[in-house]
């Protein structure tokens, strides 16, 4: 494969990594251990004991391994060192078949593509070793790990889009450090917890995240070291989850957290946000076990959260469907608050943007803000 098309193929959208390319492949049964310089596609399933060394490595730009529906895993009880494929050059491509087994699944160093790859029961599925890389993944299927993706404490940074992807019954599913994470179009479900994040981004487009253990443990340090800086939910529902924090850290603190056009449903407690700034529009916070709570977060010198809150229906939740902790400044506008067990908007220092109605909450409707009825 030539250098240009494998970068084609790494911005390409999933379909079209799923067709073939106009190039040879080297068509045989590989052995445990080997190093591929040119674009392979495997016979029968590669079963290779626990050694340091890789099952197979991507050693020269632009490789494609196309696993032709054929399985590389791991033989023994022990996993100690091994792995399963290592991407060591730029512009490589795995596809079409099962890594299983592993310590690691899969490991880069450099611009990778997974497509149709199902990374089972390793104990990390995906680790970015060193450098500046950028890693997609599409319709492929995570589960059963320790870790699903992460990376090497500052050693690597760069890039991750995940796109129409299945994460399912991992402990953890995202490792975020330095790195910017693109999600679209995926379902994370039954795993123990969906995100950490230090020193990253993380956005959420029309995805699913429902049965979690929990969604998110997300902490602040005041000192500004590692911390979450942005999270982003586009379009995407939460729903019946057992927790959004992890119980060490129930509550989520971050520089930034945005919320546009989603649906947060039938999940076992309420969600206390420590953030900067906040936008949080056009959302369905319902039948929660709780509400949404916003509050400054705990620094030395604590700054009031500013931002927008608006356009939001919260219906059928535990205790207040909104309630703004004192010293932030959100600006409260339109929101429908109905039928929560406590205050509908309970915001003494919010800004009052207008509009807003309440409507059958146990404790009353708005405190710090008009409500119509």
């Amino acid at each position: 494969m030539t250098w240009p098309l494998a970068l084609l193929l790494l911005g390409s959208t999933a379909k079209a990594s799923a067709h073939e390319e106009p190039q040879a492949f080297d068509v045989r049964a590989v052995r445990c251990g080997e190093v591929l310089t040119r674009s392979t596609r495997l016979t029968r399933d590669l079963v290779c004991p626990g050694t340091p060394v890789p099952a197979l490595t991507l050693a020269a730009p632009g490789v494609v391994l196309d696993l032709g529906g054929h399985a590389v895993r791991h033989s023994g009880t022990g996993t100690d060192d091994s792995e399963g494929i290592a991407a060591e050059a730029a512009g490589t491509v795995v596809r079409n078949g099962t890594i299983r087994g592993f310590n690691t699944g899969f490991r880069y160093d450099k611009d990778a593509l997974l497509h149709g790859v199902a990374l089972v029961d390793n104990w990390t599925a995906i680790y970015h070793r060193q450098g500046n890389s950028r890693l997609v993944i599409t319709d492929s299927r995570l589960s059963g790990s320790q870790f699903g993706i992460r990376s090497e404490f500052d050693a690597a940074k760069g890039t991750i889009e995940v796109k129409g992807s299945l994460f399912t019954w991992n402990e953890l599913v995202m490792l975020v450090d330095d790195h910017e994470v693109t999600v679209s179009g995926s379902t994370f479900m039954s795993n123990t917890n969906v995100l950490d994040c230090y020193h990253g981004r993380v956005r959420f487009q029309s995805s699913t995240l429902a049965w979690n253990r929990s969604v998110a443990n997300l902490t602040w340090d005041s000192t500004g070291f590692d911390n979450c800086y942005e999270l982003v939910f586009d379009n995407c529902i939460i729903a019946n989850n057992t927790a959004f924090g992890t119980p060490e850290h129930p509550d989520w603190q971050l520089a930034a957290f945005q919320m546009h056009d989603s649906w947060v449903m039938n999940n076992s407690e309420g969600l206390r946000i420590f953030t900067r700034t906040v936008d949080f529009q056009g959302n369905l916070w319902w039948a929660n076990a709780g509400g949404l709570a916003l509050a400054d977060l705990p620094d030395f010198v604590p700054t009031p959260l500013v931002g927008k809150v608006r356009d939001n229906r919260f219906v059928s939740n535990g205790g207040d469907g909104l309630r703004v902790i004192p010293s932030s400044t959100p600006t409260v506008a339109s929101n429908l608050s109905q039928g929560n067990t406590g205050w509908g908007i309970h915001a003494p220092t919010a800004v009052d943007g207008g509009g807003s109605v309440a409507r059958g909450n146990g404790a009353g409707g708005c405190v710090g803000v008009v409500c119509a009825q």
